[in-house]
């Protein structure tokens, strides 16, 4: 019998002030949070939504997550 492993796939949860709420263009991309790397969505999302809640009261701020794994291997 074959063992079949899960294919990592890394995410990345950012965020930082934006120009424009309805827009993801960030005021000053040198002091975006890098929140961090996570191996599996449903972590990534855990940490988007625990900072996205913490301000939730500035729609300036913005977190988002990033899905690094299409960006390392888009053919996937």
């Amino acid at each position: 019998m074959e063992e079949t492993e899960a294919k990592q796939r890394l995410h990345l949860v950012m965020g930082g002030r934006v120009k424009d709420p309805r827009s993801l263009e960030f005021q000053d991309p040198e002091s975006i949070h890098v929140v961090g790397v996570f191996s599996d969505y449903e972590d990534a999302v855990e940490a988007w939504r625990s900072n996205a809640q913490r301000t939730v009261d500035d729609a300036e701020m913005k977190y988002v997550v990033v899905h690094l794994h299409r960006l390392l291997t888009p053919e996937v």
